[in-house]
């Protein structure tokens, strides 16, 4: 991290012919920050010997699509210095270019061994779906964008695929595994059903599902029904979930939108929010006043208060948005705050 300021040394009042000795910094002297970032002490375990990350894994969904590739970096440099160590992106995030976009900041940095690289294949159009030949020719893709020769945490697309059979697909993961090409399993988009029956293969040798992502946050808690949390629970998956803040919704990045003209997407989710966005907001608000966070914040604890969840997934759009998103990292939230964001959500 950066050293911050240490201000200037006070002046003399001496003539400038006399000898002027080294001032004294004045005590209220911004103090130099030295060392690594707190954050970087905050670690958990993604799943049974699983890597060790940031409770909160920066997603790069909007890399290269509505970020640029300078801003891009400005957002990886700036998680970075605050501690945290994990990136989530897929080969179908705007057609690959998002990949390629933190491939070239891990290189240009040189951070591939401090950064835990997931990604999530099966939804390029070149290599759709997760069956044996478009399973490894994706991974390969995605090895060559990020460019890297393995991807610490694999996340098998069954959204993308409801076609193979999943003891193909485990057969494939288990070469990648074997090979070095992926260090970790992990899934979206499997039912309960599916997961119990990937356990069974794992018995018979197959590499083990470890890591869930399932869209989930205060506004869409019925995604992560009771089925998918028992299996999820019982098996000791760590879970990622994403749509952390439901497009930024629950940063309050549309409320000032919400008042005049909206944006499409703006409109969409009001429409589809309506009231119960617009009390949880206030929740969100009311929590973070008490607390003296961002409502972001307030969002983000709000998921690591949950049972199972782990480490969520969250977007960034500019640099300044990772100071209010780690800050939920630090915040614990009492019984009462989390019973009030629960019924304004209801």
């Amino acid at each position: 991290m950066a050293l911050f300021g240490v201000g200037s040394a006070v002046s003399s009042s001496r003539p400038e012919t006399a000898p002027v000795a080294a001032a004294a910094l004045h005590p209220s002297a911004p103090i130099p920050v030295q060392g690594a970032p707190v954050g970087s002490l905050v670690r958990v375990t993604l799943g049974e010997g699983g890597p060790s990350v940031f409770p909160l894994i920066l997603g790069a969904a909007e890399f290269g699509w509505n970020v640029d590739l300078e801003s891009s970096h400005d957002i990886l440099d700036a998680y970075f210095e605050r501690g945290g160590n994990a990136v989530h992106t897929a080969d179908s995030f705007a057609g690959g270019r998002s990949e390629h976009i933190i491939g070239q900041w891990l290189s240009s940095r040189g951070l591939r061994d401090e950064i835990v690289v997931a990604s999530r294949v099966g939804g390029h159009p070149d290599n759709p779906g997760l069956g044996p030949v478009n399973l490894v020719r994706a991974v390969e893709a995605s090895l060559t964008r990020l460019g890297t020769d393995r991807i610490d945490l694999l996340y098998l697309d069954a959204t993308a695929d409801s076609k193979t059979a999943l003891e193909d697909t485990l057969a494939t993961a288990e070469w990648l595994v074997d090979t070095g090409k992926a260090r970790a399993i992990g899934a979206i988009g499997y039912t309960a059903a599916q997961l119990v029956e990937a356990r069974i293969y794992a018995s018979a040798g197959y590499p083990r599902l470890t890591v869930l992502d399932v869209p989930f946050n205060v506004l869409r808690r019925h995604e992560f029904d009771s089925d998918l949390r028992l299996v999820a629970g019982a098996q000791g998956m760590a879970v990622t979930p994403s749509h952390g803040l439901e497009h930024g919704f629950l940063a309050g990045r549309h409320r000032a939108r919400m008042r005049g003209s909206l944006s499409v997407r703006g409109a969409q989710l009001a429409a589809s929010l309506n009231r119960r966005g617009t009390r949880t907001l206030r929740a969100l608000d009311s929590v973070g006043a008490e607390l003296g966070v961002p409502d972001a914040a307030v969002a983000v604890a709000w998921l690591l208060a949950q049972k199972l969840v782990t480490a969520p997934i969250i977007n960034a759009f500019a640099p300044q948005h990772i100071d209010e998103l780690v800050q939920g990292v630090g915040v614990r939230l009492s019984r009462a705050h989390l019973a009030e964001i629960a019924r304004a959500a209801e």
